[in-house]
Protein backbone atom coordinates (compact mmCIF):
# COMPACT_ATOMS: atom_id res chain seq x y z
CA UNK A 1 0.00 0.00 0.00
CA UNK A 2 2.00 2.95 -1.28
CA UNK A 3 1.95 6.46 0.11
CA UNK A 4 3.44 8.29 -2.85
CA UNK A 5 4.52 7.63 -6.40
CA UNK A 6 7.91 5.98 -6.94
CA UNK A 7 10.79 8.33 -7.64
CA UNK A 8 12.64 7.87 -10.90
CA UNK A 9 15.85 5.91 -10.47
CA UNK A 10 18.16 3.65 -12.39
CA UNK A 11 17.96 -0.12 -12.17
CA UNK A 12 20.55 -2.78 -12.72
CA UNK A 13 21.43 -3.85 -16.26
CA UNK A 14 19.20 -6.53 -17.75
CA UNK A 15 17.07 -9.00 -15.83
CA UNK A 16 14.12 -7.86 -13.78
CA UNK A 17 15.66 -4.43 -13.26
CA UNK A 18 16.02 -3.61 -16.93
CA UNK A 19 14.98 -0.17 -18.10
CA UNK A 20 12.71 -1.69 -20.73
CA UNK A 21 10.44 -3.04 -18.02
CA UNK A 22 10.44 0.08 -15.86
CA UNK A 23 7.57 2.61 -15.93
CA UNK A 24 8.64 6.11 -16.87
CA UNK A 25 7.59 7.73 -13.59
CA UNK A 26 4.92 9.83 -15.31
CA UNK A 27 1.47 9.79 -13.80
CA UNK A 28 -1.33 8.31 -15.86
CA UNK A 29 -3.54 11.15 -17.08
CA UNK A 30 -6.86 11.24 -15.23
CA UNK A 31 -9.26 8.70 -16.62
CA UNK A 32 -12.03 10.28 -18.69
CA UNK A 33 -15.53 9.71 -17.34
CA UNK A 34 -17.26 6.64 -18.77
CA UNK A 35 -19.30 7.29 -21.87
CA UNK A 36 -23.04 7.39 -21.53
CA UNK A 37 -24.31 3.91 -20.86
CA UNK A 38 -20.84 2.60 -19.90
CA UNK A 39 -20.51 1.80 -16.21
CA UNK A 40 -17.43 1.23 -14.07
CA UNK A 41 -17.97 -2.51 -14.46
CA UNK A 42 -17.48 -2.19 -18.22
CA UNK A 43 -14.47 -4.00 -19.72
CA UNK A 44 -13.89 -0.89 -21.83
CA UNK A 45 -13.08 1.18 -18.72
CA UNK A 46 -10.49 -1.36 -17.62
CA UNK A 47 -9.01 -1.60 -21.10
CA UNK A 48 -8.54 2.16 -21.10
CA UNK A 49 -6.61 1.96 -17.80
CA UNK A 50 -4.50 -0.88 -19.19
CA UNK A 51 -3.69 1.27 -22.21
CA UNK A 52 -2.48 4.05 -19.97
CA UNK A 53 -0.39 1.58 -17.95
CA UNK A 54 1.17 0.36 -21.18
CA UNK A 55 1.97 3.97 -22.07
CA UNK A 56 3.93 4.14 -18.81
CA UNK A 57 6.05 1.16 -19.86
CA UNK A 58 4.31 -1.87 -18.39
CA UNK A 59 4.75 -4.64 -20.95
CA UNK A 60 4.08 -8.05 -19.39
CA UNK A 61 1.05 -9.48 -21.24
CA UNK A 62 -0.23 -11.58 -18.31
CA UNK A 63 0.04 -8.67 -15.87
CA UNK A 64 -1.81 -6.34 -18.21
CA UNK A 65 -4.44 -9.00 -18.79
CA UNK A 66 -4.93 -9.38 -15.02
CA UNK A 67 -5.55 -5.62 -14.71
CA UNK A 68 -8.11 -5.91 -17.49
CA UNK A 69 -9.93 -8.72 -15.71
CA UNK A 70 -10.10 -7.37 -12.15
CA UNK A 71 -12.56 -4.56 -11.39
CA UNK A 72 -10.65 -2.12 -9.17
CA UNK A 73 -13.74 -0.09 -8.26
CA UNK A 74 -15.08 -3.05 -6.30
CA UNK A 75 -12.17 -2.70 -3.84
CA UNK A 76 -12.63 0.97 -2.93
CA UNK A 77 -15.36 2.80 -1.05
CA UNK A 78 -18.31 3.74 -3.24
CA UNK A 79 -17.63 7.45 -2.70
CA UNK A 80 -14.23 6.98 -4.38
CA UNK A 81 -15.32 4.61 -7.14
CA UNK A 82 -15.17 7.32 -9.80
CA UNK A 83 -11.40 7.56 -9.18
CA UNK A 84 -10.81 3.83 -9.22
CA UNK A 85 -9.26 3.72 -12.70
CA UNK A 86 -6.97 6.70 -12.26
CA UNK A 87 -3.31 6.18 -11.38
CA UNK A 88 -3.73 7.17 -7.78
CA UNK A 89 -3.61 5.54 -4.38
CA UNK A 90 -6.88 5.77 -2.46
CA UNK A 91 -7.65 5.46 1.25
CA UNK A 92 -9.20 2.18 2.35
CA UNK A 93 -9.45 2.98 6.06
CA UNK A 94 -7.33 2.35 9.15
CA UNK A 95 -4.52 4.53 7.80
CA UNK A 96 -3.96 2.30 4.76
CA UNK A 97 -4.31 2.78 1.01
CA UNK A 98 -4.89 0.80 -2.15
CA UNK A 99 -1.73 1.30 -4.18
CA UNK A 100 -1.51 3.10 -7.49
CA UNK A 101 -2.06 0.76 -10.45
CA UNK A 102 1.33 1.69 -11.90
CA UNK A 103 3.09 0.72 -8.66
CA UNK A 104 1.18 -2.56 -8.38
CA UNK A 105 1.92 -3.31 -12.03
CA UNK A 106 5.61 -2.59 -11.60
CA UNK A 107 5.88 -5.01 -8.68
CA UNK A 108 3.88 -7.72 -10.43
CA UNK A 109 6.06 -7.41 -13.52
CA UNK A 110 9.17 -7.76 -11.38
CA UNK A 111 7.68 -10.86 -9.77
CA UNK A 112 6.78 -12.45 -13.13
CA UNK A 113 9.48 -11.24 -15.53
CA UNK A 114 11.24 -14.07 -17.34
CA UNK A 115 9.34 -16.79 -15.50
CA UNK A 116 6.87 -19.42 -16.66
CA UNK A 117 3.30 -18.69 -15.66
CA UNK A 118 1.31 -19.47 -13.74
CA UNK A 119 3.69 -19.24 -10.82
CA UNK A 120 3.20 -21.81 -8.08
CA UNK A 121 2.27 -20.70 -4.58
CA UNK A 122 2.82 -16.99 -3.80
CA UNK A 123 2.79 -15.25 -0.42
CA UNK A 124 1.46 -11.69 -0.21
CA UNK A 125 2.31 -9.63 2.88
CA UNK A 126 -0.38 -6.99 3.41
CA UNK A 127 -3.73 -7.98 1.93
CA UNK A 128 -5.21 -4.52 2.33
CA UNK A 129 -8.52 -4.40 0.49
CA UNK A 130 -7.74 -7.55 -1.53
CA UNK A 131 -7.14 -5.96 -4.95
CA UNK A 132 -3.57 -7.16 -5.44
CA UNK A 133 -4.53 -10.65 -4.24
CA UNK A 134 -7.20 -10.72 -6.95
CA UNK A 135 -4.60 -9.73 -9.56
CA UNK A 136 -2.18 -12.38 -8.27
CA UNK A 137 -4.88 -15.03 -8.58
CA UNK A 138 -4.55 -14.72 -12.36
CA UNK A 139 -0.75 -15.06 -12.25
CA UNK A 140 -0.18 -17.98 -9.89
CA UNK A 141 -1.74 -21.26 -8.83
CA UNK A 142 -2.30 -20.27 -5.19
CA UNK A 143 -2.21 -16.98 -3.26
CA UNK A 144 -1.59 -16.93 0.48
CA UNK A 145 -2.34 -13.37 1.59
CA UNK A 146 -1.64 -12.11 5.13
CA UNK A 147 -3.11 -9.05 6.86
CA UNK A 148 -2.29 -7.91 10.41
CA UNK A 149 -5.30 -5.60 10.81
CA UNK A 150 -8.41 -7.65 11.50
CA UNK A 151 -10.75 -4.98 10.12
CA UNK A 152 -8.89 -4.95 6.80
CA UNK A 153 -8.71 -8.73 6.71
CA UNK A 154 -12.48 -8.82 7.03
CA UNK A 155 -12.91 -6.05 4.46
CA UNK A 156 -10.79 -7.98 1.94
CA UNK A 157 -12.82 -11.11 2.65
CA UNK A 158 -16.05 -9.20 1.98
CA UNK A 159 -14.62 -7.68 -1.22
CA UNK A 160 -13.40 -11.01 -2.57
CA UNK A 161 -16.29 -13.27 -1.55
CA UNK A 162 -18.63 -12.24 -4.42
CA UNK A 163 -15.86 -12.96 -6.95
CA UNK A 164 -15.61 -16.62 -5.85
CA UNK A 165 -11.88 -16.85 -6.59
CA UNK A 166 -10.91 -20.37 -5.56
CA UNK A 167 -7.12 -20.00 -5.29
CA UNK A 168 -6.90 -17.17 -2.71
CA UNK A 169 -6.35 -18.02 0.97
CA UNK A 170 -6.74 -15.06 3.34
CA UNK A 171 -4.80 -15.25 6.60
CA UNK A 172 -5.21 -12.95 9.58
CA UNK A 173 -1.82 -12.68 11.22
CA UNK A 174 1.53 -10.96 11.59
CA UNK A 175 3.28 -10.98 8.23
CA UNK A 176 6.79 -10.28 9.51
CA UNK A 177 7.45 -13.99 10.27
CA UNK A 178 5.79 -14.93 6.97
CA UNK A 179 3.67 -18.06 6.79
CA UNK A 180 5.94 -21.09 6.91
CA UNK A 181 3.02 -23.54 6.74
CA UNK A 182 2.42 -22.62 3.10
CA UNK A 183 6.05 -22.53 1.98
CA UNK A 184 8.29 -22.81 0.22
CA UNK A 185 6.92 -20.14 -2.12
CA UNK A 186 7.45 -19.49 -5.79
CA UNK A 187 7.19 -15.79 -5.00
CA UNK A 188 6.72 -13.33 -2.14
CA UNK A 189 5.42 -9.79 -2.57
CA UNK A 190 5.00 -7.20 0.18
CA UNK A 191 2.95 -4.01 0.44
CA UNK A 192 4.84 -2.54 3.40
CA UNK A 193 8.50 -1.76 3.98
CA UNK A 194 10.79 -2.37 6.94
CA UNK A 195 14.43 -1.55 7.52
CA UNK A 196 15.41 -4.66 5.57
CA UNK A 197 13.88 -7.81 4.14
CA UNK A 198 12.90 -10.13 7.02
CA UNK A 199 15.05 -13.25 7.17
CA UNK A 200 11.92 -15.40 7.55
CA UNK A 201 10.73 -14.33 4.10
CA UNK A 202 14.03 -15.31 2.51
CA UNK A 203 13.96 -18.68 4.24
CA UNK A 204 10.47 -19.35 2.87
CA UNK A 205 11.48 -18.74 -0.75
CA UNK A 206 11.93 -21.84 -2.90
CA UNK A 207 15.13 -22.17 -4.93
CA UNK A 208 14.47 -20.34 -8.19
CA UNK A 209 11.86 -18.12 -6.53
CA UNK A 210 11.73 -14.33 -6.34
CA UNK A 211 10.78 -11.78 -3.69
CA UNK A 212 9.66 -8.19 -4.42
CA UNK A 213 9.31 -5.76 -1.52
CA UNK A 214 10.10 -2.22 -0.42
CA UNK A 215 12.77 -1.74 2.22
CA UNK A 216 14.20 1.30 4.01
CA UNK A 217 17.86 0.58 3.29
CA UNK A 218 18.80 4.19 4.11
CA UNK A 219 17.14 6.24 6.87
CA UNK A 220 13.98 7.83 5.51
CA UNK A 221 14.41 6.35 2.05
CA UNK A 222 12.71 3.20 0.77
CA UNK A 223 13.65 1.34 -2.38
CA UNK A 224 12.14 -1.56 -4.24
CA UNK A 225 14.22 -4.67 -3.61
CA UNK A 226 14.19 -7.85 -5.67
CA UNK A 227 15.74 -11.00 -4.22
CA UNK A 228 16.26 -14.22 -6.18
CA UNK A 229 17.04 -17.48 -4.40
CA UNK A 230 19.49 -19.47 -6.49
CA UNK A 231 21.28 -22.76 -5.80
CA UNK A 232 24.27 -20.60 -4.82
CA UNK A 233 22.37 -18.35 -2.40
CA UNK A 234 20.51 -15.05 -2.59
CA UNK A 235 20.99 -12.42 -5.29
CA UNK A 236 19.65 -8.93 -4.57
CA UNK A 237 18.87 -5.96 -6.75
CA UNK A 238 17.99 -2.52 -5.35
CA UNK A 239 15.81 -0.56 -7.76
CA UNK A 240 13.91 2.72 -7.75
CA UNK A 241 12.83 4.70 -4.73
CA UNK A 242 9.30 4.19 -3.39
CA UNK A 243 7.40 5.02 -0.23
CA UNK A 244 5.09 2.43 1.26
CA UNK A 245 3.45 2.24 4.64
CA UNK A 246 5.87 0.90 7.28
CA UNK A 247 6.08 -2.81 7.96
CA UNK A 248 4.79 -3.48 11.45
CA UNK A 249 4.86 -6.55 13.65
CA UNK A 250 1.94 -7.90 15.62
CA UNK A 251 -1.80 -7.82 14.95
CA UNK A 252 -4.49 -5.27 15.69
Amino acid sequence: MDRVAPAAAGGGPGGVGSAAARPSGRAIPPAPPPAAGVGLDSAAVRRAMVGRLADLGLTHPAVLQAFERVERHRFVDSALAAQAYEDTSLPIGWGQTISKPSVVGRMLELLCAGRSLPLGRVLEIGTGCGYQAALLSHLCREVYSMERLRALHEKARDNLRPLRIPNIHLIFGDGVPGFAQGGPYAGIIAAAGGEDIPTAWLEQLAVGARLVAPAELQPGRQSLVVVERTPRGFERQVLEGVWFVPLKSGVA
